[in-house]
């Protein structure tokens, strides 16, 4: 009997994390855009060590946080408002931060890098180009393996003397949009636990010091 109750909360708990994936607020995606020109006055360059995008991709049951390092990147301003900017992403600074054990890290990282992920050897780069930006709202150009989606996303911009961070609302991309489909359950069956979901959740903080 305790077995049969166990089963039964057991397939409880899966229906609510499969309801739960399911209803994560996907970020709106639309073909590129055109950057819309506009006066600069200022130039912030991205510390690379300390600006990054923050991941969250989860399984059936369970998942995996980690980071991607900016490389470099330049945000401008005219008066003290954000106006345009061009950030790039070091696909190899790849990094998980939940996984302690370093042969499990290492071996997760490895497939991440694969074809089967981001495909690192042929697309070593990410970038976050900003279209337009409109109150709090920043539309950019987002490009994963070569393939450009414009997002629009609230941001944070807390700017002082020569120092600016700009921190986006965590948003949600489908990754398969992508071309990453890896144990997806729109292109596979049958996966169980395997599948992963198709919504990933992300978070850009850039910190960057006036050029």
């Amino acid at each position: 009997m305790k077995k049969q109750v166990l089963n039964i909360f057991t397939v409880l708990a899966l229906g609510l994390t499969v309801i739960g994936c399911k209803s994560e607020k996907k970020t709106e995606t639309s073909e590129a855009k055109e950057v819309v020109e506009v006066a600069v006055e200022a130039k912030y360059k991205a510390i690379p060590e300390e600006s990054m995008v923050m991941w969250e991709a989860n399984k059936i049951v369970g998942g995996h946080t980690g980071t991607i390092n900016v490389s470099n990147g330049v945000a401008t301003t005219k008066g003290d408002q954000l106006v345009g900017g061009n950030f790039i992403f070091d696909i190899n600074s790849l990094a998980c931060t939940d996984i302690e054990d370093e042969g499990k890290n290492a071996n997760l990282i490895k497939h991440l890098k694969s074809a089967d992920f981001f495909e690192a050897e042929t697309h070593p780069n990410a970038s976050f180009e900003i279209t337009s930006v409109e109150g709090n709202n920043v539309s950019g150009n987002l490009m994963l393996k070569g393939i450009k989606k414009n997002i629009t996303v609230p941001v944070n911009v807390v700017t002082t003397e020569d120092m600016m961070t700009i921190t986006s609302d965590e948003f949600t991309i489908d990754r398969t949009e992508f071309n990453i489909k890896y144990n997806s359950g729109k292109f596979a069956e049958n996966l169980g636990d395997k599948m992963i979901n198709d919504n990933v959740k992300l978070k850009i903080s850039i910190k960057a010091k006036k050029a």
